[in-house]
């Protein structure tokens, strides 16, 4: 987030390296936690509506095909916004509060909650739904493709319940579905972080999506939109191959042995569809 909105005329970090270097340096350890309060509160829900949607919606086309698996995890990504919309606003507003700072003098937010009650008090409906059709822009399609790549990976790796190495077959195609999901919609990440940052300091910079992607791209070039990127895919390789992993393995053990069917030779792998 910090590295996706940094002034360019003034940047305060010169890539992710520094940027960890600086917040340690500047703000302790526990700089690098600034709002995970608003994950920690949102993300079991997310979780549990994206696999719960892709799986239902799967069931309701009929068919496992890759196309299916793609429209069933997009179906998925559009409906979770909802809650990860509000939840990454806070996020980003905590992680951008008292940048630099050792101990900060003055604290506009307590905590995620604190954040969005405020806004809500100030902005209304609007205000805490702030980057709603950019967000909606990156989930729609990003959640096919992970969903997509996972599917993919886990039917070429031939998965099977009995394998010895199954886990760590579970453990990298869920870590690759993250990177792919990343990689297929990042620019559209970083316009929705500038969205959620503007006005912090009272200065509103962007009147909608395209004003930012126009005045973004008239300062820094194309390379704004890759801003962060390298970060981003470090996080999203190890968190999404314990997701999937996890839910993958948890379904697996809690269905009985006749109605186990995610690892087979023959449709090799289907989930987390089928599950």
């Amino acid at each position: 987030v910090r590295l996706q909105v940094q002034n360019v005329e003034k940047p305060l970090y010169r890539g992710t390296f520094h940027c960890f270097q600086s917040i340690i340096k500047q703000e302790s350890a526990f700089g690098l936690y600034k709002g995970i309060g608003s994950p920690m509160m949102g993300l079991t829900f997310i979780n549990a509506l994206v696999f719960g949607v892709q799986g239902n919606t799967l069931r309701a086309l009929g068919k496992d095909t890759p196309l299916n698996q793609f429209l069933a995890g997009s179906a998925a990504g559009a409906i979770q916004c909802i809650i990860c919309c509000p939840m990454e606003l806070a996020k980003t507003r905590m992680q951008l509060q008292g940048t630099g700072e050792y101990k900060l003098k003055t604290k506009n937010y307590k905590n995620s909650l604190d954040c969005l009650i405020k806004i809500y008090q100030k902005e209304g409906l609007r205000g805490i739904n702030r980057g709603m059709v950019s967000t909606f822009i990156r989930e729609t399609p990003s959640f096919g493709f992970y969903f997509l790549t996972y599917d993919l990976m886990t039917r070429y790796l031939g998965c099977e319940a009995e394998d010895s190495y199954v886990i760590p077959k579970l453990l990298f195609s869920g870590g690759i579905s993250g990177i792919v999901s990343w990689l297929s919609t990042y620019p559209m990440d970083v316009i929705k972080s500038r969205l959620q940052a503007d006005g912090v300091g009272g200065v509103t910079q962007y009147n909608g999506i395209l004003d930012c992607v126009r005045k973004s791209y008239h300062e820094e070039g194309w390379r704004v939109f890759t801003r962060g990127l390298t970060s981003t895919l470090l996080r999203a390789f190890p968190v999404n191959a314990a997701t999937f992993a996890t839910v993958t393995v948890f379904l697996m053990y809690m269905r009985s042995e006749d109605d186990l069917r995610e690892c087979e030779p023959g449709p090799v792998i289907q989930q987390p569809s089928s599950l």
